[in-house]
């Protein structure tokens, strides 16, 4: 293997083309990107010529097994699962954008089949690329009286973040049964996943939990470890609330729909005794726009006062992770988000569905046996 990776793309969607093939293309000393995957040819097909993408596949199965890739990213609405198998068992290293599948056992059938090839499976966690993260953590190293924890998002309509961008969109779309087929193969894993087949619960499980909630419960868990208890969580149509213990520390985490105003912001907030520290982060969306980081603090029994707001960098999250992952594979890097990384964040959006249901406490929610 060369130091640049031949890769194969699965899935040519919106975040394909508003980041992941646009910092690939930026990275050619790194990447080779030899083929591109997705249910609509004209979709591939275009794409393709846009990014200069030699073989353009719509099946899957037919690029792992005639593309010759050492690498493969993993882009689609679906469970990753089945993908990710199949490419460790062909010597593929495998990096999947979250959520890494629908569930526990997937996800422990997932690493499995990595550590048996011995290759590098990787979640795309973007946020704990940014610089601004590190940043975080830097300060935080300087913490000793961590009191509370509160994590809020603000979700918007995404549409309006890229409708400068030109995005290819397939002429013609995947054939009416083929897409019935995934559709209803899906429902049933989440079903199973969940043990419900209730509409309401299976929407919150894959649209909020999987596509959206895990980035949260990802970056504080990387913050502060594992969660000893999700004390308490409620699911309504148009947001989550819920308090996880860490030690003595608790995280509220409010999530809440706003599609009446593109206005996107997401914020982890860690308050401390003598300061406040609030990581705020953009519309994931838009390139280069950075995360804010503003520290509080003051002077014990004084009025006085004072706040630094710090941007750390413009540099692209999405093109660091794609950066890490080449070094992963080729220089033996350890893989920040792993897989049993991300199988622990599956656990945790089950637990909270389950939490939701029972109405009851979940001692160690992000357990995995």
């Amino acid at each position: 293997m060369t130091n640049r990776l031949k890769i194969g793309v699965v899935g040519a969607g919106v975040i394909a083309q508003v980041m992941h093939l646009h910092y690939l293309r930026e990275l050619g000393d790194y990447y080779d990107v030899v083929a591109l995957c997705d249910l609509s040819s004209d979709a591939a097909e275009k794409n393709a010529a846009v990014y200069g993408i030699p073989q353009t596949y719509t099946s899957w199965q037919e690029m792992i097994d005639n593309a010759h890739l050492d690498a493969i990213l993993i882009l689609t609405n679906g469970s990753h699962a089945p993908i990710a198998i199949a490419a460790a068992d062909a010597g593929i290293h495998v990096l999947t954008e979250k959520p890494m599948c629908f569930s526990v056992s997937e996800g422990h059938d997932m690493i499995a089949a990595a550590e048996s090839a011995g290759v590098v499976l990787m979640v795309a966690y973007v946020k704990r690329f940014d610089t601004a993260y590190d940043r975080l953590r830097e300060e935080l190293e300087t913490v000793e009286d961590l009191r509370l924890v509160r994590i809020t998002t603000f979700e918007s309509p995404f549409q309006p973040y890229v409708s400068h961008i030109p995005l290819v969109r397939g002429a013609t779309p995947p054939p009416e049964e083929i897409l019935n087929q995934l559709r209803a193969e899906s429902r049933a894993q989440l079903s199973a996943a969940i043990g419900s087949d209730d509409d309401f619960l299976l929407k919150a499980y894959h649209e909020v939990m999987l596509d959206s909630l895990i980035h949260e419960l990802n970056f504080v868990r990387s913050i502060l470890g594992e969660p000893d208890s999700l004390d308490y969580v409620e699911i309504r149509p148009t947001g989550v609330t819920a308090m996880l213990k860490f030690g003595e520390v608790p995280c509220v985490i409010n999530w809440v729909d706003l599609p009446g105003i593109t206005r996107y912001r997401q914020e982890f907030s860690f308050i401390a005794s003598d300061r406040r520290l609030t990581l705020a982060f953009p519309s994931p969306f838009l390139r280069n726009a950075p995360a804010t980081l503003e520290i509080e603090g003051g002077v014990a029994g004084e009025t006085r006062t004072w706040h630094t707001d710090e941007l750390s960098s413009y540099e692209s999250a999405f093109k660091r992770e794609l950066v890490h992952f080449h070094e992963c594979v080729t220089q033996g890097v350890a893989v920040k988000t792993t897989g049993i990384d991300g199988l622990r964040d599956i656990a945790l959006c089950q637990s909270f569905i389950a939490g939701h249901v029972t109405r009851q406490p979940i001692d160690a929610p992000t357990r995995t046996e």
